[in-house]
């Protein structure tokens, strides 16, 4: 389950190890892409972290603006529900009917989430599941990334190095835009709550890099 860990291992930020990027030239000061999907929007992305054999399939459900994600392998074993405006990560194992909320020490950051402390470098335009976005070179104080984006601010593809330094890349594979019920964003009902600062059954983690899985 390395592709479901290195996305929710991405909460706490995107981009790291590649370098300061101080010698990329921006074309354009300030532009940028839509940061958030202007509707509900859920995608199916192949999400592979360098050195796995294989990219695994995971379901990302985005509300409107997005405010809230919830990121879940299509094996439905565990999910990660990001919280925006409450700074928060929810973590779900399904079998064990467990969930913990965190919050994040440095953020709450993924590759679905876009914000302005990132610089961005126009790149052409590319089509991705049949859908037409605009690439995009992004640089952090950490390191590096590239992305393409819908004009409705949907990320089709990404790639870069997280926080702890490893490498991944994701790729839209379908994209269906539908209302995500308010529900899909909450611990499902009779979940048992688990306090403290390790997440449940030590199999649920946050930061691109660690599983929000409960899988080998």
């Amino acid at each position: 389950m390395r592709g479901v860990v290195w996305m929710a291992t991405a909460c706490l930020g995107l981009g790291a190890g590649l370098g300061s990027g101080a010698g990329m030239a921006r074309a354009e000061e300030g532009a940028h892409p839509r940061l958030t999907p202007e509707r509900d929007v859920t995608v199916i992305y192949s999400v592979q972290p360098q050195g796995a054999p294989a990219p695994e399939q995971v379901s990302v459900a985005f509300a409107k603006d997005g405010n809230k994600l919830r990121i879940e392998p299509l094996s439905h074993v565990g999910a990660t529900i990001l919280d925006r405006p409450a700074q928060t990560v929810t973590l779900v194992l399904v079998k064990q009917h467990l969930y913990a909320v965190v919050t994040p020490h440095h953020g709450l950051r993924n590759p679905f989430l876009l914000d302005l402390s990132m610089h961005f470098t126009p790149q052409g335009t590319d089509k991705v599941a049949g859908l037409e976005c605009g690439k995009w070179a992004i640089v952090t104080p950490r390191g590096m990334a590239t992305a393409c984006v819908t004009p409705d601010g949907v990320i089709l593809s990404e790639e870069g190095v997280d926080s702890d330094g490893l490498r991944g890349k994701l790729l839209a594979q379908t994209v269906t835009y539908a209302p995500i019920p308010a529900a899909e964003f909450e611990p499902p009902p009779g979940f048992e709550k688990v306090e403290g600062s390790h997440p449940p059954g030590g199999g649920l983690h946050t930061g691109l890099g660690k599983a929000a899985s409960s899988g080998p």
